[in-house]
């Protein structure tokens, strides 16, 4: 537990901030709270681009974390996890925690969320950033931006030209958080020329997709994504379908689309969740209602494309994922008896991630030569979710770098969490306490039982903050981290870690031999 023992202030190009000086790991650290660093998305500003923040007269407080973007309660809600609280004219808000440390300059790391771009909130507790700053002297930064139909909504086609961007406008918060980083985190001892910005699942995805924007370019030195992808987007046909869905939710029609820009924000929840369940009823992964759209301004091209034409090019990238992504999609989903078996819903998650119709046998037999035994229906399906949401894309984004000027460097994280009887494996999520520091926080209770490696996360964090510092991931303990290259080399973290030569090639193979199209 970190305990407040003085005041601390920094003084941004906005205003004075005042937060508080606490104990953490390695020493004191700074932190300030709910940070505005955009003005109110709300009203006028509904489905449109962020604009910097205004200025404030006086010292403003931020010793308490600011609202999260509107959202529904997760279901089931994480354990242990306090609600959150929202605000749609508040919400565009970060934290800084900076460590107590001689002189300026310090390396500076800013985490973009995850939760399918429906929920989540830079101030959860498994983000406090203070353990990480304080241990390894680099400046971190968790941000707020919006979520679910108010930040991904395409609505060009029914609303004009000026909300062209409408579908994009929560990277497009992004963004505008890291301009502020780079107006104001030398106020707090931060080098602007160096920045990292990291993120898992949604977040991570948010990171891959930055890597494809025009607009991103000399705003991040270096990037970090766990369990993410640079394939999460929609052309504007499909989101402009999703955004009819949705209109008819709200008891609208195209006619009334401009209704939207007043609906009670409650309301547009309401709707929204109930896409979610129809989204839901469609698939056997993840439900993925609301993605960026390509074709727009912000995000001409998908952003892989983008990143195999040389954008971002210079940009060092460490990427990597969980063995298990796909558990929880598998143990935790409520029975349906109208559920087919586990083969047939193997077989279309496989249809889905574009390996092509057809073809679950011969990817039984690539998961078996891996396992040493014919995988069950568990297993199968399990892997091919982890495969389609997760790994793959991780490994075409690692191709299409090949021959960057940044270094590539990849993970594996394989320990394996004890939470229901060790079924979930290395499951999505699980690295995030181990980066931040945060193996004893209530909200890692569920998945760590008390019984996580400290070591392993001493480890996990000092490389991140490593590569941070120098584009080099390293940890006293840790191998020599390979960079990612012809033999595709990759850092496993489990205990002990270990490095390996394409771990899985299998299955990579199994979906590099897709069909195209």
């Amino acid at each position: 537990m970190i305990l407040a023992t003085s005041a601390a202030t920094a003084t941004t190009a906005e205003g004075i901030v005042r937060g508080t000086t606490s104990q953490a790991d390695g020493g004191n650290v700074s932190c300030f709270l709910g940070i505005p660093y955009a003005g109110s998305p709300a009203g006028k500003r509904r489905f449109l681009p962020p604009v910097p923040a205004a200025g404030w007269a006086g010292m403003r407080d931020c010793t308490v974390g600011g609202p999260a973007a509107p959202q529904n309660p997760e279901v089931p809600a994480p354990p242990a996890c306090k609600p959150r609280t929202w605000s749609e004219s508040e919400c565009l808000n970060l934290n800084v925690w900076t460590p107590d440390v001689a002189g300026s300059g310090l390396p500076v790391m800013v985490w973009v969320h995850g939760g399918a771009y429906l929920s989540g909130s830079g101030s959860d507790g498994m983000y406090d950033g203070g353990n990480l700053a304080g241990a390894s002297g680099t400046i971190v930064v968790t941000i707020n931006y919006r979520l679910g139909a108010l930040g991904f909504l395409h609505l060009a086609e029914l609303l004009g030209d000026e909300y062209v961007d409408s579908s994009n406008v929560a990277l497009l918060d992004v963004l505008e958080a890291l301009r502020w980083v780079q107006r104001n985190i030398a106020s707090f001892g931060g080098d602007p020329a160096n920045v990292t910005v990291f993120g898992e699942s949604a977040g991570a995805a948010a990171v891959g997709t930055l890597l494809g924007m025009p607009a991103s370019r000399g705003l991040f030195q270096r990037a970090i994504m766990q369990s993410g992808t640079a394939e999460r987007y929609r052309h504007s046909e499909d989101s402009a379908r999703i955004t009819l869905e949705l209109l008819s939710l709200c008891g609208l029609d195209s006619r009334r689309a401009r209704d939207l820009l007043t609906l009670p924000v409650e309301r547009l929840l309401e709707a929204q969740e109930k896409l979610v369940q129809r989204f839901g009823a469609r698939t056997y992964a993840v439900p993925l209602p609301f993605q960026p759209t390509v074709g727009t301004p912000s995000l001409p091209v998908p952003p892989l494309d983008s990143v195999r034409t040389g954008l971002n090019s210079e940009v060092d990238l460490l990427i990597g994922t969980n063995l298990n992504e796909g558990s929880f999609a598998v143990e935790m989903r409520p029975k349906n008896p109208s559920d087919p078996p586990f083969e047939q819903r193997t077989a279309a998650v496989l249809a889905d991630g574009r390996a092509g119709p057809g073809r679950a046998g011969e990817y039984a037999s690539a998961l078996g030569s891996i396992l040493g035994a014919k995988p069950d229906g568990k297993q199968l399906l399990e892997a091919a979710i982890s495969d389609a949401v997760y790994r793959q894309p991780s490994n075409r984004l690692l191709d299409a770098r090949h021959g960057s000027l940044g270094k590539t460097f990849s993970y594996l994280f394989t320990w394996r969490s004890p939470a229901m009887g060790g079924k979930l494996g290395a499951c999505h999520a699980l690295d995030i306490p181990f980066v931040f520091r945060q193996l004893r926080s209530p909200e890692a209770e569920f998945l760590t039982r008390g019984t996580a490696p400290q070591g392993l996360s001493e480890m996990m964090s000092t490389a991140w903050a490593a590569f941070a510092h120098s584009g080099q991931p390293a940890a006293v303990g840790l191998p020599d981290w390979p960079l990612y290259g012809p033999g595709r080399r990759t850092m496993v973290l489990d205990e002990p870690p270990r490095v390996e030569d394409d771990p899985r090639r299998e299955l990579r193979e199994f979906w590099a031999a897709a069909p195209e199209g």
